[in-house]
């Protein structure tokens, strides 16, 4: 093992701390698993395919959960089934790098990347006679992982295409779910990034965003007042939610005269890069450092970020003469998906509300926005307000801003036909397309002013009856 690449070895490093037993495995038997997801459809669906075409060939297919639980096996090789039994590699056993090691599934869902794990270098002895390849599939919408595509094959038989095989199925997988989507938007890819926040002196609150919501506002509090005593924040919530902005805005509280850096994980394949390019800043005095949604980095990576932090603190020691103290802190969804090495060093957790938490603070940013793009104030009719505060903003800020910017770009006076048509139109369901389009006429006539029913009715040859039926029908919200 003294020349396997260091994903490999941190993962056996990883295994020897949970105790995994470096002769057998024991997985956690979980009992019945999931099936109503569409994940777990689609991915039925092209192993299924996949297998009618390799019925023949040595493989045992899988699908497992983000937890390494396997929720179904397929595989023609009798022989090849009863072993995996044997070692309890089957439906309803947790298979994680904390259950059985290093395995291909185990370091895919840790890394959250393709790996192919030949032979020897699983941990286990037991599963030496195994090559695994896994790819963590991907929600398209939210960009979490769902799951793993797992191929299993002998190793004596095991052949270079196996994880070529295996992440063509994840993409399928990928894909037909966006496809059943009906519409919904799939996530872009995380590209990754360093950047200047802000450097100086700036009084706190200049240049930002004043008097917003109580639940803001204290969540800002609470952050500026760990990170003054020189405790580790972690910013959780939903994405989009503003985590950076407001360890932005309690940095400049904390530490006024510092320099503040954001970098934002990348796609797995950059990371190593991506470390290279800015942990170089944490050993800077002056620097206040934010690390956005450290939940999606691979597990290799979270303990290199741990590892040249505390060479950073060295460093700042070794300069100064002074107990040091790293200025940074993070993002995740949640503290629970933060990983381990870098969990147990936050000190303070903060969550921030989503935008649908904290309705008086729409406007107020909505104002923002239009300000920002027009570079002078701009003005919101009634029925446009009404329309941003009573929806329910799924991508929060992030999707408040898109949507106010675009719009302040078209019109001085932002009105609800500047806004989009789904902004008005919510129904409990996915509409079709020929639903949508319909939803949207029915909105670019009543969005006009002065506009009533009955004139919209019979612009689009309806009765005045059937368009409130349909209005009603399609969740449409009337503007005031």
């Amino acid at each position: 093992m003294a020349t396997a690449p260091k994903r490999l070895l941190a993962s056996w490093q990883r295994s020897k701390e949970y105790g995994v037993s470096i002769e057998s495995v024991d997985p956690a038997w979980a009992g019945s698993v999931t099936t109503d997801s569409l994940f777990f459809r689609c991915g039925q669906e092209v192993l299924g395919g996949l297998y009618r075409t390799l019925a023949n060939e040595p493989l045992s297919l899988m699908l497992t959960d983000a937890d390494g639980l396997v929720l179904n096996r397929f595989s023609g090789d009798r022989s090849l089934l009863r072993t995996l039994d044997d070692v309890h590699l089957a439906p309803g056993f947790a298979f994680s790098e904390r259950e059985a090691g290093t395995t291909g599934l185990g370091l895919a869902l840790a890394d959250r990347t393709p790996s192919l794990v030949r032979a020897e270098e699983h941990y286990s002895a037991c599963l030496r006679t195994y090559t695994c390849a896994a790819v963590p599939v991907l929600d398209p919408f939210s960009g979490r992982i769902e799951g793993s595509i797992n191929i299993t094959t002998w190793s004596r038989s095991s052949s270079g295409l196996l994880l070529a095989l295996a992440q063509s199925a994840a993409a399928n997988t990928s894909a037909l779910m966006l496809a059943r989507s009906q519409g919904r938007r799939a996530k872009r890819t995380p590209k990754g990034g360093v950047f200047r926040v802000q450097s100086g002196g700036l009084e706190p609150g200049a240049g930002t965003l004043r008097d917003l919501s109580s639940g803001w506002t204290e969540a800002l509090e609470r952050a500026a007042q760990a990170l003054a005593t020189g405790r580790m924040v972690a910013a959780v919530g939903e994405d989009g939610a503003g985590r950076a902005t407001l360890l932005a805005q309690a940095l400049r509280r904390a530490h006024p005269r510092s320099r503040i850096l954001s970098a934002a994980v990348p796609a797995p394949d950059d990371v190593d890069d991506w470390l290279a390019l800015w942990t170089p800043e944490l050993a800077k005095p002056g620097t206040a450092v934010i690390v956005e949604n450290v939940d999606t980095l691979p597990a290799w990576a979270a303990e290199e970020l741990r590892a040249r932090a505390d060479h950073a603190l060295r460093a700042l020691l070794a300069s100064s003469g002074n107990p040091p103290a790293l200025v940074w802190a993070v993002t995740a969804e949640g503290f629970g998906g933060i990983p381990q090495p870098l969990a147990a060093m936050v000190e303070t957790v903060v969550p921030v509300p989503a935008l649908r938490e904290r309705v008086a603070d729409v406007l107020p940013l909505a104002r923002f926005a239009a300000r920002q793009t027009r570079l002078r104030e701009v003005d919101f009719t009634s029925a446009a307000e009404h329309a941003l505060t009573t929806y329910d903003w799924p991508g929060n800020v992030d999707e408040l801003f898109s949507m106010v910017q675009a719009a302040a770009l078209r019109s001085e006076t932002i009105d609800v036909r500047d806004l989009p048509s789904a902004l008005i139109g919510r129904s409990n369901r996915t509409l079709t397309r020929i639903e949508a389009v319909e939803r949207d006429e029915i909105v670019r006539c009543l969005s006009r002013p002065g506009v009533t029913m009955s004139a919209a009715a019979a612009e689009l040859g309806l009765s005045r009856a059937t368009i409130y039926r349909r209005v009603a029908r399609l969740g449409i919200v009337l503007p005031r």
